[in-house]
């Protein structure tokens, strides 16, 4: 199993009030699945997100990634985790602005440590491997939005991380662009990834296998998804 929640809380102090935005969550996900989360703003799919993604920690309650208890883990520690084991896709693609595709798919590469060398084909290959073999050295302002999410998924991708988490992947894409970025998830998928997209839009979650939905800090329910050919 890869990913498994015990009962995990997520509890904010606003001034003397307590907000539960996380109210003992328990989900499961296994290797090689495409899952989504969804649900309305406020819901916590959020909170969630970020706790799977190790950059927060629950309140109480225990996280496991990869059979590593991750919930105790120190600052440092996480930051090591995210750079190892999770691949990051942003809404906001968080590119630098003034760094060419090349530059920004090797960044978590320049992180661990990889040599120049190294790292320059293992970017090469991550943005072959989405289409954009042929827009290695320019910069986000010279791309279409479709292309800087494509650069965004060879940046999660480089690291052959062990999770691919995907947050509103498509919010700033128009109907066509967004759709062909779900098409690559599916393809990432059936190439053995573990994807993970957290959504409020229910023709996205439709892309996964199975969705968790949550609703007011608890899941509210699961669904399996059957699948046609994508």
């Amino acid at each position: 199993m890869l990913i498994k929640t015990n009962n995990i809380w997520k509890i904010y102090k606003m001034g003397t009030e307590e907000v539960n935005a996380l109210r003992g969550v328990s989900i499961y996900i296994e290797k090689g699945e495409y899952v989504a989360i969804m649900g309305p703003s406020g819901s916590g799919k959020s909170t969630l997100m970020n706790l799977i993604g190790c950059l927060d920690t629950p309140t109480k309650g225990e996280y496991y990634l990869n059979n590593r208890r991750v919930s105790s883990m120190n600052d440092d520690e996480l930051a090591l985790i995210r750079n190892r084991e999770i691949g990051f896709i942003f809404q906001t693609f968080n590119l630098l602005a003034r760094a060419s595709a090349l530059r920004n798919v090797e960044l978590p590469l320049i992180y661990n440590g990889t040599k120049a060398d190294k790292r320059i084909q293992m970017a090469t290959e991550a943005l072959e491997q989405v289409g954009l073999g042929d827009r290695i050295h320019h910069n986000p302002n010279e791309l279409s939005g479709g292309q800087r999410q494509r650069v965004a998924a060879a940046r999660a991708l480089v690291n052959k991380p062990s999770l691919i988490l995907a947050d509103e992947p498509t919010g700033n894409l128009d109907t066509k662009t967004g759709e062909e970025i779900m098409q690559l998830l599916a393809d990432l998928h059936h190439a053995g990834n573990t994807i993970v997209v957290v959504t409020h839009e229910r023709d996205i979650a439709e892309y996964a296998e199975r969705v968790i939905y949550v609703r007011d800090g608890l899941v509210e329910k699961e669904e399996e998804i059957a699948k046609a050919a994508i």
